[in-house]
């Protein structure tokens, strides 16, 4: 309804003539709103003077504002706090709509009021790869303009990484840039995020007026927000049921399969999703902690509020090992040393990098000794131990009530001594079949299979081929129909080729049509998976022209890049494409989640 069409009853032509002239002064959005308004009045009978006012309160205009929720996320941490945020937002009586930065419509952008972003941050600063184009949009010069809109970021991170939650860090400074006014400022959470994240979530419902309905004696009642099952928070004691050594005699790596007992549990998950273990740190650390300090290890401390033995808490609930600029402030705070201060310096970037990849906390502690310290203090500096994410190498089709593994084992040397990976370690060390390993199940939605008739191609490096055992055995249980081929590589054939007997037996079985395999120590020039790929060029290109989904697992520091990289060459090449054209291929296979990347 237009403003010339709607003359509301009671009103003389000079008030009409009034209304008319206002109009004039207000934009699109505005119009539009005070369209909606009038009609509304229009749709009441009688009395329309007299009960209601012709210009809304302040606080219901608010409360009709749209709230859009977006999260961009790698392993699903900025997806599920997106969903609690929505959860909250409609126990409070409002209306929020969610979506995955991945599948958002960017056109809708310039339509929106109050955005509320939850962004985690991948590797050395990136967004997360499904978010990859609505970040290019936004910092694009094709954004629009966002004077009407209010918007507040959560920004997830590691502080391991020199640019720490930088994803978040730039869509707050880009929707600046674009003239959206913030509700509050940006909260950066480190891996231990729940607390600061829930207090951003009920500071930014604070900022936003309350639904009509919860100010006008009805207020909305929230239901009860209870567990359905086990998760992060409350992991299930799975039971190890076998642990067996796939990697050969004489293999420069130790790899391992890992089968978990889900029996009891209620627990499901799909192909492609990941298994979420909480491990133990190695007694050998723990010791040489409280020996160093001097501690009694049965003194107690607090962790999130929960009193332990200091020798359970190192143990069980606090990192210990990998280095973080938190603890290297801290530590410099306890001790006094100039050379820790030095490190947490801004100027001192680099500096700090080196020291955090040559030294854990316990060489830290050795170096700059504080002998009496209270373990309080030392509790103070850590971050609570965070569960390990595993993509699942079975489906519950071809094993119900399981979920295997296959995990390599970090083994290295440090400061003359050698280290293990906390969750790989305590795996291939101390994971021995019937005792408990505490587990949840992560859900994966950016890593699954497509429909059974669709063609698919999989690149897996070392335990990258996990999850691709799963969809073999998934699609052999549904006696799918599309295509499957798979392009696999490790380092010796005579020792590190993962699940070979099962390949084979696929490949004979006509479940697996076609694999390729790379072997880089096997020949005098490294061959890799993007060196088969390009091999296979043109068959490559032939199956994405047919409308195949094509899947990446492994590595992302130079894997997943180098495959991006020959995926690139290999469309632009057999596509007769230029290097933007090509671009646009990808970016429309990503859209169509035909593109999918699970790395780490």
């Amino acid at each position: 309804m237009s403003m010339t069409e709607f003359r509301g009853p009671g009103l003389s032509e000079s008030q009409w003539h009034q209304i008319k002239t206002l109009a004039t002064t207000l934009d699109n959005r505005q119009l539009q709103w005070l369209s909606g308004f009038f009609a509304g009045i229009e749709f009441k009978a009688g009395d329309w003077g007299t009960h209601t006012p012709l210009v809304p309160t302040q606080q219901d205009a608010a409360s009709s504002r749209r709230i859009t929720i977006l999260y961009g996320s790698e392993t699903g941490n900025s997806s599920a706090l997106a969903a609690s945020l929505a959860e909250r937002a409609r126990a409070e009586g409002f209306s929020p709509q969610l979506f995955d930065m991945a599948d958002y419509k960017l056109r809708g952008l310039k339509e929106e009021q109050d955005l509320l972003l939850i962004a985690s941050t991948y590797g050395e600063g990136d967004p997360p790869q499904p978010a990859a184009n609505f970040f290019e949009f936004v910092e694009s010069r094709k954004a629009p303009r966002l004077p009407g809109l209010r918007f507040a970021v959560l920004a997830l991170g590691d502080s391991t990484y020199e640019r720490y939650c930088e994803a978040g860090k730039r869509l707050d400074r880009r929707f600046e840039e674009l003239g959206a006014i913030r509700l509050q400022p940006r909260v950066d959470c480190d891996v231990d995020y729940d607390e600061p994240a829930a207090a951003w979530m009920t500071n930014v419902l604070s900022h936003m007026a309350k639904p009509a309905s919860t100010i006008a004696g009805s207020p909305a009642v929230a239901e009860p927000r209870t567990s359905t099952g086990f998760d992060k928070r409350n992991p299930f004691a799975a039971r190890i049921l076998d642990n067996l050594v796939l990697s050969g005699r004489g293999s420069s790596k130790q790899t391992h399969h890992v089968e978990i007992s889900l029996e009891g549990s209620g627990l499901a998950y799909e192909p492609g999703d990941c298994l979420g273990l909480m491990p133990s740190n190695d007694p050998a650390v723990v010791e040489a902690m409280i020996g160093e300090l001097g501690f009694d290890g049965a003194a107690t401390v607090t962790v999130k509020d929960t009193p332990f033995a200091i020798q359970e808490a190192l143990a069980r609930h606090v990192e210990i090992t990998a280095l973080t600029p938190r603890f290297i402030e801290h530590w410099a705070g306890i001790t006094g040393a100039e050379a820790l201060r030095r490190l947490g310096d801004p100027a001192s970037v680099e500096d700090r990098s080196a020291f955090m990849r040559g030294h854990h906390i316990l060489d830290v502690v050795r170096r700059f000794p504080a002998k009496g310290l209270d373990p309080q203090m030392l509790i103070a500096g850590l971050r609570p131990l965070q569960p390990r994410l595993y993509s699942i190498a079975s489906s519950l089709s071809a094993a119900p009530d399981e979920a295997h593994l296959t995990v390599s084992t970090v083994r290295y040397e440090l400061a003359g001594e050698p280290r293990s990976g906390v969750a790989s370690g305590h795996l291939a060390d101390r994971g021995q079949p019937d005792q408990q390993l505490p587990v949840y199940i992560h859900a994966n939605p950016h890593f699954r299979l497509p429909a059974d008739d669709v063609p698919i191609i999989m690149v897996g490096a070392g335990t990258g081929v996990a999850p691709y055992r799963a969809f073999m055995q998934e699609r052999e249980a549904r006696a799918s129909s599309g295509r499957s081929w798979l392009v696999f590589g490790e380092r010796n054939f005579r020792t590190d080729f993962l699940y070979q007997s099962e390949w084979l037996a696929m490949l004979s079985g006509g479940v697996l049509t076609r694999m390729d395999v790379a072997f880089s120590r096997d020949g005098h020039e490294r061959i890799y998976v993007q060196h088969r790929l390009k091999e296979q060029a043109r068959d490559i290109f032939a199956w994405l022209e047919e409308g195949a989904s094509f899947y990446v697992c492994g590595d992302a520091s130079r894997m997943a890049p180098d495959v991006h990289q020959a995926l690139r060459s290999i469309i632009a090449t057999q596509g007769g494409l230029g290097a933007d054209a090509a671009d646009d291929y990808l970016q429309r296979l990503q859209r169509e989640h035909r593109y999918r990347r699970d790395v780490y």
